[in-house]
């Protein structure tokens, strides 16, 4: 049975949410709005009441969106994985895994801003095109006290690719946009990668951890391999029986 909520458990005021996150009111209605933050304690219609679990999850968020570039989407993801099913011993596993895995693989240059203006330069697209990507929630940008925009290096190939793809050709007059084709794909890898944790979690829960680490860096690139052979087998049987 719940328990019922005791106002002594919830002893700060929307202005005392601002004070320990630095954040301004309008920023955490708006995640409060967008379901990353849950609702607080109502005492009135005006009038609601926080815990320190609203302090934490208000500065992970802080975190994820101003440190590690991440879009609202990735965040709303990272958030749901907190009640993904794993258990304690399963999440362990997980951080020594991490731990043991190669850079490329474990670790991100999350704190290498790049300057958006100078990779739309670089990659030759307009900024139209860019505020697409970003309403797709593929990544996020940042922007700083002068106002300029930076986004993470580790996102800059996405938009150098999608540059490649209209230098190919494919126009916007043609249809081809960031939100129709790239959606497609980060979606389908998104339930890739779902079913693919939950190989890691039943079948390898009691292998050491070193062991998983080195499968893991040696079976991405099959994996990859598998994917790019297996399109071009379904497109080439697609236009075989045309």
């Amino acid at each position: 049975m719940d328990q019922p909520l005791r106002k002594a458990d919830y002893p700060y005021r929307m202005k005392d949410l601002c004070d320990r996150t630095g954040l301004p009111r309008q920023a955490i209605h708006f995640y409060i709005m967008q379901g990353l933050v849950p609702e607080g304690l109502k005492t009135g219609r005006n009038m609601a009441y926080y815990a320190d679990s609203h302090v934490e999850r208000i500065l992970l968020i802080k975190k994820l969106q101003h440190e590690r570039f991440l879009p609202l989407k990735a965040i709303r993801a990272v958030l749901d994985d907190t009640a993904d099913g794993f258990t304690p011993a399963q999440r362990r596993l997980f951080a020594e895994v991490k731990e043991q895995l190669p850079i490329s693989i474990a670790k991100s240059d999350v704190y290498v801003g790049i300057a958006v203006g100078d990779v739309l330069l670089r990659s030759r697209i307009d900024r139209a095109d860019f505020d697409a990507m970003i309403a797709t929630g593929l990544f996020g940008t940042r922007e700083d006290a002068q106002g300029r925009l930076f986004m993470r290096q580790d996102d800059v190939w996405m938009v150098e690719l999608w540059g490649e793809v209209r230098q190919a050709g494919f126009t916007r007059e043609l249809g081809f946009t960031p939100d129709i084709v790239m959606t497609i794909y980060e979606q389908a890898i998104n339930q890739i990668f779902k079913q693919e944790r939950v190989v890691l979690t039943t079948l390898l829960e009691n292998t050491p951890a070193a062991e998983i680490a080195r499968l893991v860096a040696l079976g991405l690139p099959m994996i990859h391999r598998f994917l790019v052979r297996y399109h071009e087998t379904k497109v080439r049987d697609f236009f075989t029986a045309m």
